[in-house]
């Protein structure tokens, strides 16, 4: 019997979902508890598979992995090493989801260090002689679609022997057989965008009336996503700057192969493509830190997809233009709900103030609204938590809650429902954001979010952000009725030393002083042990200023003033 709370999380998280999911998420249980059947795969091509031949293309390749280790069996992902001794235990049911879906994405075929091709055909033919059609994770359609791509990608860059060749080729039929009774209209979103692109380049790679369905519905369901996916600001709709650089690289994939194809492809869906990467790239490095990493909002950590700048030199190889960014010292994304302050170089302020994220697919969200990560000369000095793994625990709770943020928290409630890995009930709805100069030069941010709304006297949590002259003043004022419990924290690179007198902190770093940080309001000002997961699987240890404003009556005012050298 389900809690009442329980209930009511449940009842607030399934109201968003689209009629289709309901649909497809039932038809995905009924058929994995046997009601439907899985879909039957034809027999082997009567004669041989004929590739349709290609110009060999190329790719962005990753640099993520040692030739030497994969070569004797030692597979590193999400920062947790397994050494296989004799054999690949492809199931490897000791590791996490994650970790068992990348060991199946094969997209170590892509290393920059090139594992010897003869390994890689080995690992290839491994997965096909112990993974039969419908074996848990690898016939999963999300590792299908990125394991499509890969081994497509593999042979086009290498001259492989007829025989070969064909084993590999009848697999992976088989698999977008599979793949396209499969697709994730589930869960939407980044799932169904990587299904898109494998329906394409499996199109694009076969003869017959088979890859003419798979190429024609992967068109269709690719403008349609294009429009439902992209927002016009150029951000990707769930809001991680992680998922938006892995739809980007994508989406140049996708231009990449088009270019190539223009018989196949329709040349409006490749120029629209083409826009479509630009405006992407404009948005990600707007996003971009000066240390030439992303931002971390919501799900998103390091070497998980490839750089800002690796993804602008690819865009500029296949496009034959030249992307010009030039930092200005404000940036809107009005509709992502992401604002830049860069006042000078080496500077950058990113706070957000905008949706969590599509109602019907939360599952990457975290409790960011009116969150703000701060670099000075440089150095990342105010940080988001990050994200240290998907698995259900203390640590995921953690980096999806408010105690992981740089923002409010009300009655020691998350300003978003988020619960289990991926989910999220009642969530924060931005009211207002907005970022201007005004007249003295100094840059003004004003925002406000209705996360806490579902409490007693609606606190509503406003934050105006101030800079001018090396000070940023943080200003909150949380508006509603009756007495609350408000905390407020700033999370601190693990680099920064943080030593506390009374409602000042003198920040410090390699022996220099960077700057200050006030407390304002009413209230007591404390440090406390944090965490900063800049990568999956990767935590460390670090400051966290909380100021604690007890039985505050509302309407409160308080906040922060940081000075930097």
């Amino acid at each position: 019997m389900m809690k009442p709370l329980d209930i009511s999380l449940v009842f607030h998280t399934v109201k968003y979902l689209k009629p289709r999911q309901f649909f497809y998420k039932a038809y995905h249980w009924l058929r994995n508890k046997g009601v439907f059947p899985f879909p039957k795969l034809a027999r082997p091509y009567p004669g041989e598979l004929k590739a349709v031949p290609e110009t060999k293309l190329v790719f962005l390749s990753y640099n993520w992995w040692k030739p030497k280790s994969i070569e004797s069996g030692q597979f590193k992902f999400l920062n947790e090493e397994v050494n296989f001794i004799n054999c690949i235990d492809w199931q490897c049911p000791h590791k996490g989801r994650l970790w068992r879906y990348n060991l199946h994405y094969f997209q170590y075929l892509q290393d920059i260090n090139k594992i010897p091709v003869q390994k890689n055909l080995q690992l290839i033919h491994d997965w096909i002689n112990h993974n039969p059609p419908g074996t848990q994770d690898a016939w999963d359609p999300f590792p299908i679609s990125l394991r499509v791509v890969n081994w497509l990608k593999f042979l086009n860059e290498h001259d492989i022997s007829r025989h070969v060749f064909q084993i590999i080729y009848k697999s992976i039929f088989q698999q977008v057989q599979w793949l396209e009774k499969s697709l994730e209209f589930h869960l939407l979103g980044n799932h169904l965008f990587k299904n898109i692109k494998a329906l394409i380049f499996a199109g694009l790679s076969f003869e017959g009336p088979d890859a003419r369905r798979w190429l024609n519905r992967g068109i269709t369901l690719l403008e349609e996503e294009l429009r439902e996916q992209i927002l016009s600001d150029g951000g990707h709709f769930e809001r991680s700057p992680m998922y938006h650089s892995m739809i980007l690289e994508d989406c140049l994939d996708l231009m990449n192969i088009g270019l190539s194809n223009y018989r196949s492809l329709p040349r409006t869906l490749v120029e629209k493509l083409n826009d479509t990467c630009y405006r992407m790239l404009r948005f990600l490095f707007g996003m971009t830190h000066p240390d030439g990493n992303i931002a971390l909002f919501n799900d998103a950590a390091f070497n998980i997809e490839p750089s800002p700048e690796s993804l602008k030199s690819y865009y500029e190889k296949i496009s034959g233009e030249k992307f010009d960014y030039k930092e200005s010292d404000s940036l809107s994304f009005p509709e992502s709900g992401y604002f830049v302050f860069s006042p000078t170089p080496g500077d950058k302020l990113i706070v957000d103030c905008g949706k969590i994220g599509p109602d019907y697919q939360p599952g990457h969200s975290h409790c960011d609204t009116l969150s703000f990560e701060l670099s000075i000369k440089g150095d990342r000095v105010i940080v988001d938590s990050g994200c240290y793994t998907y698995e259900q625990g203390e640590m995921r709770e953690y980096n999806r809650g408010n105690a992981g943020h740089n923002t409010l928290t009300i009655d020691g409630h998350n300003q978003s429902e988020v619960w289990g890995s991926h989910r999220c009930g009642r969530r924060a709805y931005p009211l207002y954001a907005e970022l201007k100069k005004l007249y003295d030069g100094s840059l003004e941010f004003r925002g406000a979010h209705d996360g806490y709304t579902r409490l007693p006297g609606k606190p509503i949590h406003h934050r105006r952000i101030v800079f001018f002259d090396s000070r940023y003043r943080i200003e909150d004022i949380v508006e509603g009725r009756g007495i609350h419990h408000v905390e407020s924290r700033l999370h601190f690179n693990p680099s920064i030393n943080v030593k506390l007198n009374g409602r000042t902190a003198t920040l410090r770093k390699g022996g220099r002083t960077l700057g200050t940080v006030l407390m304002t309001g009413k209230g007591t000002l404390h440090s406390e042990n944090g965490w900063y997961c800049p990568e999956f699987g990767k935590k460390m240890p670090c400051v966290v200023l909380k100021a604690t404003y007890k039985n505050a009556t509302l309407p409160l005012r308080c906040g922060w003033i940081m000075e930097f050298a």
